[in-house]
């Protein structure tokens, strides 16, 4: 029997399962067999054993990158034996998607278009790569030619603007060190003084991840260890190392099943399983880095942040388990302004899971693994709140959920929140006098027996007098040394031909 009042349309999460295969174990696994054990763990968890998976009236899946499927969520039921109508991916690209489908499952229950829906993702691109290198063809599921879901969630539209290709800003890395030493220029920071900061964070997550079971990496690193540049621990692009990167190498899979309070009543299972989404909001930020007021802060995340709060009613300091997505410190750093939360409270650490560069970057599905730490964890502390985030291309989709074992007092509602007006103008090919408001170095890595890592060039984010950002990418070895040696955020640089010249003086923030 429902407690008193509820409404049985209520949706619940029941379930929660999570797949790892580390490198060295037998098999190479794809992401249909990584997403089914970990439902199938999510239907054990449940106490109902398949009895959900099978009454499945949808399933939704992240898309996968390690092998593209246009219908992973079919092909997952079908290894499971299951036969849901309606099947849902999420974009092709782009970690926000956990948090949308979750969203899309609770809303579909709570209007009374389902009664059991499934939530899954994987990646196996550490088998995919260990198949490479051993010349063999993985023996993963197939799909028929013209598969295709009922439903596509998210944009797929492309993330970089002309002038950021054209400054050599081709993928996350660049992307996100570049808003990490916009960061630190802000915040008025030394070299040193932030490679502690974000060697801390780093650090403390490691921490966590050591005492995950399903950490790709669940092994402790000092600060000293992550900021400190080693054969192991190359630069990859400054400041980061490779221990504060995002790590996509990994076989991994996660399974959420979700359904509504009389479902979960008839299946029989314990008050003590049950996990309520109590809020869930999806925004998109102004979509190029470069015409954001601060590239370095998210009003994205925090209107989402300040909607799913609201759903549940509560503050962010009501809120005791938090996981932050965590690809790259400075994604910590922004989720973590935007909600007005320190990065090093002992109490109320940012992170379930040890983030993606310890507890695995799954590709597009790490947020399905923060959904599903939190929902333990707050069965370990009843009536408690926790919140997770997911996070798409460079700080740009955004998911953010609130959870309790505490029943809602309303009905679950999704909002998508609009885009905020916080954009700058742009100056492509700009030539003149200009600001220096962050830059990165990336490095070539080296081979041979005593290898040394080179920089490649570096890339420049300038403000001109009239508050316009230009970026410019500079490879002459002079140019590149200066930035290294030197700390020219805030300087005042003369912008010619491609060619930026450092000033001796800064000019006035």
């Amino acid at each position: 029997m429902l407690p008193a009042g509820m409404d049985p349309r209520t949706p619940v999460l029941v379930g929660v399962g999570q797949s790892v295969h580390r490198s060295g174990e037998p098999g190479l696994p794809g992401p249909v067999e990584l997403a089914a054990e970990a439902l199938r763990r999510a239907g054990a968890d449940s106490g109902a054993g398949d009895k959900l998976l099978r009454a499945a009236d949808a399933i939704a899946a992240v898309a996968p990158v390690s092998k593209p499927y246009n219908d992973l969520g079919a092909a997952v039921a079908a290894a499971l034996g299951a036969s849901p109508k309606h099947t849902v991916q999420s974009a092709r690209f782009g970690g926000d998607g956990p948090q949308r489908l979750v969203n899309w499952a609770a809303q579909a229950i709570a209007d009374g278009r389902a009664e059991v829906v499934l939530v899954t993702g994987a990646e196996a691109v550490a088998s995919g790569n260990a198949a490479k290198r051993a010349g063999l063809a993985p023996d993963w599921a197939e799909e028929a030619a013209d598969a295709a879901p009922n439903e596509l969630l998210g944009s797929d539209k492309g993330p970089n603007s002309d002038m950021e290709t054209a400054a050599g800003l081709w993928g996350p890395i660049h992307f996100y060190a570049l808003m990490e030493n916009a960061l630190r220029g802000r915040l008025g920071l030394s070299e040193a003084e932030h490679l502690q900061r974000i060697g801390g964070l780093w650090s403390r997550f490691s921490e966590i991840a050591a005492a995950n079971p399903y950490a790709w990496q669940p092994q402790a690193h000092t600060v000293e260890q992550i900021v400190t540049a080693t054969r192991d621990n190359r630069m990859v692009t400054s400041p980061y190392r490779k221990l504060m990167v995002a790590n996509l190498s990994v076989d991994q899979g996660a399974g959420l099943i979700l359904c509504s309070a009389a479902a979960a009543d008839a299946a029989g299972v314990p008050r003590d399983k049950w996990v309520f989404p109590h809020g869930g909001a999806t925004a998109n930020e102004v979509w190029y880095v470069s015409e954001r007021a601060d590239m370095a802060a998210s009003p994205a995340i925090a209107a989402a942040g300040r909607e799913a709060l609201a759903g549940a009613g509560v503050g962010i300091d009501d809120v005791a388990h938090i996981d932050l997505y965590s690809c790259f410190p400075i994604a910590v750093e922004v989720g973590a302004e935007a909600f007005g939360l320190p990065i090093d409270d002992p109490s109320r650490p940012l992170s379930l899971t040890g983030g993606l560069t310890f507890g695995g970057g799954p590709g597009n599905n790490y947020g399905t693994h923060g959904i599903a730490a939190v929902a333990e964890k707050l069965r370990t502390d009843p009536g408690s709140y926790g919140l997770s985030t997911s996070l798409g291309w460079y700080i740009t989709k955004h998911g953010v959920g609130v959870y309790s074992t505490r029943p809602p007092a309303q009905l679950f509602r999704a909002v998508e929140v609009p885009t905020p007006d916080a954009t700058r103008a742009t100056a492509p090919g700009y030539t003149g006098p200009a600001r220096i408001e962050s830059f990165t170095v990336p490095y070539n890595k080296g081979h041979g027996p005593d290898p040394v890592d080179e920089p490649d060039a570096v890339i420049i984010s300038a403000l001109t007098p009239e508050g316009a950002r230009t970026l410019v990418r500079v490879t002459d070895p002079e140019t590149v040394a200066a930035f290294i040696e030197s700390d020219p955020i805030g300087a005042a640089v003369d912008i010619a031909d491609g060619r930026v010249t450092l000033n001796t003086e800064r000019t006035a923030e």
